[in-house]
């Protein structure tokens, strides 16, 4: 936000906690490879904007009446794709994962209460915070942005948080997190009654074999796991989140949702994506076998990549990553600083978009802009 819009919107009777802050966002340049914000490159098959486009038609039919707010049979198909024995009951969504993370903070959250997150992180933990009027902390990762099980429970168990965000793979470093924190800070939590979110956004894209913390719910109650239809679904556009959790929580959320949340257009997008899910998997597999073509040519280069269990590859070992970044942009790339020295963050694209960074990369190390340092 550039300074007047700030002076003006303080002029409004804010509440106080929302002073200074600025909307979420990311720089959208009109560029031919954008490679910043961690969508879906591939879009969507012709078959599933076949198939979304029927059923979107079915239910304009009746958009003269009121949605199904419970969403039953949506909730019945995600828990089919889950698997690990979920029923509907176990099930919520809502426009985006951010609204079911809003959510909960209504029900977890709120005036007096903490949430604790482990920057560098999803950047909208905070925000979702102070949206809900939740206190939040920050806590500590290593030096090398690993966060292991000891030091997140003795964080939980030393700050007493109401919540806790657990991102697996963690935004922006694309690394998964061990079951074995997930576990520690839930029972850190015991004392303080604490409810731990693993927000799994990406998880679609791990590695093979990657257990999910899906298999921890059974007889964990304040364990909930997030995800969306944004990012392997190709579905940015339709914003459509959901989460796993016990049934109590799903009725919990019930307390603070609106009426009719979820649009009878949605639901109907959301069960044809799920129906036709085997050609967007097909899409993710291309997606993976690209991020691990990035990782691999910037280890070449000099650089230092994380491993990544995403379709992004957060990087570091630049000397001057803005210098980097611009001139990425000048050749028409736009990838994403994030804000971390001596790193960046590129979305892993369709093979001739990825193509496109890396030529374009290869060139200005050849011009010894900002070479690995």
């Amino acid at each position: 936000m550039v300074s007047d819009q700030l002076e003006r919107l303080d002029r409004l009777p804010l509440r106080t906690n929302l002073r200074g802050l600025s909307p979420y966002g990311a720089p959208q340049l009109d560029v031919p490879i954008l490679l910043n914000v961690n969508e879906n490159t591939h879009g969507v098959p012709a078959d599933v904007q076949a198939a979304i486009t029927e059923a979107v038609a079915a239910a304009a039919v009746g958009l003269n009446r009121y949605p199904d707010r419970e969403f039953t049979e949506l909730r019945e198909a995600l828990a089919e794709y889950l698997g690990h024995d979920l029923a509907a009951e176990n099930i919520w969504a809502a426009n985006g994962s951010n609204e079911v993370l809003q959510q909960i903070l209504q029900v977890f959250g709120g005036p007096g209460r903490t949430a604790l997150g482990f920057p560098p992180t999803y950047s909208m933990y905070p925000l979702l915070a102070s949206g809900t009027d939740t206190g939040y902390i920050a806590g500590v990762r290593a030096e090398d942005y690993g966060l292991d099980a000891a030091s997140a429970a003795a964080q939980v168990r030393e700050l007493k948080p109401n919540v806790v965000f657990l991102c697996s793979p963690n935004n922006p470093t694309g690394t998964g997190l061990g079951l074995d924190v997930v576990e520690a800070v839930y029972e850190a939590g015991e004392a303080s009654q604490t409810v731990v979110i693993v927000d799994e956004a990406y998880h679609e894209f791990a590695h093979d074999n990657t257990p999910s913390a899906l298999t921890l719910l059974p007889g964990r109650e304040r364990l909930i796991v997030s995800r969306t239809m944004s990012k392997a679904f190709a579905l940015a556009g339709a914003r459509i989140g959901y989460m796993a959790a016990a049934p109590e929580v799903a009725d919990a959320i019930r307390l603070v949702r609106l009426p009719y949340h979820l649009s009878a257009i949605t639901q109907a997008t959301a069960l044809a994506a799920l129906r036709h899910r085997e050609a967007l998997m097909a899409d993710v597999e291309d997606i993976k076998v690209q991020r691990d073509r990035i990782v691999s040519e910037l280890s070449r280069m000099g650089f230092k990549p994380a491993a990544s269990d995403s379709n992004y590859v957060f990087f570091g070992g630049i000397e001057n990553p803005h210098a980097l970044w611009q001139g990425l942009l000048e050749r028409g790339v736009l990838i994403r600083d994030v804000g971390i020295p001596g790193h960046l963050r590129v979305t892993a694209g369709t093979e001739p978009e990825t193509t496109a960074f890396l030529e374009a990369l290869e060139a200005l190390l050849d011009g010894q802009v900002s070479a690995p340092a």
